[in-house]
């Protein structure tokens, strides 16, 4: 029997290499030691506080908002994902996305500093923007695609990458940014939200921290708001885990336990999703009516080339642009196939008018679409009939 620990395999007690696919990897990811009767995965752990004899510094659990086994379980193996053999690496997990970005961008910054934030990303950095300059830090953006953040690294505390963007779909190269932006003494933080960890492993590219919103793609079923941050340095981990305690952006044990079931299928759910979405999006771009459309794993996509050298698969959202407000919402209305929803990453396909929200700086007919697990000639199908159903007015 093999099992995956610390980076090695326990076969029958013989230290072994570890498994290196990723269907291996993703259902073994933080599961404890065999016990005779146990369940494989434990349920969640339910509890405010804990027994706590003696010394609570030698405790492994004292409190509710410092620490759950069930968060420990899903904490292990998304480290496993996000950095595989690496013993040094520590995921903190939240309670969703925006509060794992919080933690870094909030407890690393101080009035004086300089923060770089992608221009074209999750519409949310725009407050969290307005936050920062509140606080006296100064904000430089720079749009991610040609690594435009390049030049605004000089003086700067902390480089922000979301590759790719969010929802325009631009990538920018992150060991060259990465590298940029240490050799001024800056950190680096990457949300990893689109790619996931099969998709991209930001710390073998040079981040410092690996930043998700586990709502998507990770957990994939649309049941779970879930964050994350993973770094290899104890002293950044301290520092979110210490955000957290402080401000109680703690998740919930049945949500984390919910979390760590679903990362058994990942692979199997992004490897669908991201081959899906490739062929929706080159049936998308044989419709006259459709402009724009962009998918990093289209061959002639502009973000293809950096994305073909540092990503694995190339996700699950395709974005394009349809003729006005109308036409989109008349599409949208349209799909049988597709939910009218916000969020991406689901086993189910969504799609929203992504310009009814504000903040980003799309046309009126932009489209964001996240494409599931469904059959790609059924989706392809439903969308051809929805452009012309569209098309009629």
């Amino acid at each position: 029997m093999t099992r995956e620990r610390n980076g090695q395999d326990e076969r029958n007690g013989q230290d072994g290499p570890s498994p290196r696919g990723d269907g291996t990897r993703v259902v073994r990811a933080g599961l404890p030691e065999e016990e005779p009767y146990a369940p494989p995965l434990p349920g969640p752990v339910l509890a405010a506080h804990f027994h706590l004899p003696g010394d609570p510094a030698q405790a492994p659990y004292s409190y509710g908002r410092d620490g759950n086994p069930t968060w420990t379980g899903l904490e292990t193996a998304i480290g496993e994902l996000e950095a595989p053999g690496d013993e040094t690496a520590r995921t903190t997990v939240f309670a969703s996305g925006m509060a794992a970005i919080s933690a870094v961008l909030l407890s690393r910054t101080r009035p004086g500093d300089v923060v770089v934030l992608p221009s074209d990303g999750y519409n949310l950095l725009v407050p969290m923007r307005e936050r920062l300059e509140g606080w006296g830090v100064e904000v430089r953006t720079a749009p991610t695609g040609g690594d435009a953040q390049l030049d605004a690294l000089d003086g700067a505390a902390l480089l922000w990458i979301e590759s790719p963007s969010n929802p325009g779909l631009d990538v920018c190269d992150i060991r060259r940014l990465a590298d940029a932006a240490h050799e001024r003494g800056a950190l680096v933080a990457v949300d990893n939200t689109l790619a996931t960890p099969l998709g991209q492993r930001p710390l073998e590219l040079g981040a410092d921290y690996a930043v998700a919103s586990g709502t998507k793609a990770l957990t994939g079923h649309g049941d779970v708001l879930l964050g994350y941050v993973t770094c290899r340095d104890p002293e950044l981990t301290a520092s979110v885990r210490l955000w957290r305690k402080t401000v109680g952006a703690i998740p919930g044990p049945v949500e984390a336990w919910l979390a760590h079931r679903s990362l058994a299928t990942l692979e199997l759910r992004t490897g669908r999703q991201a081959a899906n979405a490739l062929a929706v999006a080159e049936a998308l771009r044989e419709r006259p009516e459709v402009s724009g459309v962009r998918h990093p794993g289209l061959a002639d996509d502009p973000a293809h080339p950096v994305a073909a050298r540092q990503m694995r698969r190339f996700g699950c959202v395709v974005s394009f642009t349809l003729p006005d407000k109308g036409f989109a919402e008349r599409f949208l209305g349209a799909l049988r196939l597709v939910d009218d929803a916000t969020s991406f990453g689901g086993v189910r396909s969504t799609a929203e008018r992504r310009g009814r929200w504000g903040g980003d700086a799309v046309p009126e007919g932009f489209v964001r679409m996240s494409v599931g697990v469904e059959d790609a000639a059924d989706l392809v199908a439903d969308i051809r009939a929805a452009l012309d159903e569209a098309g009629r007015g």
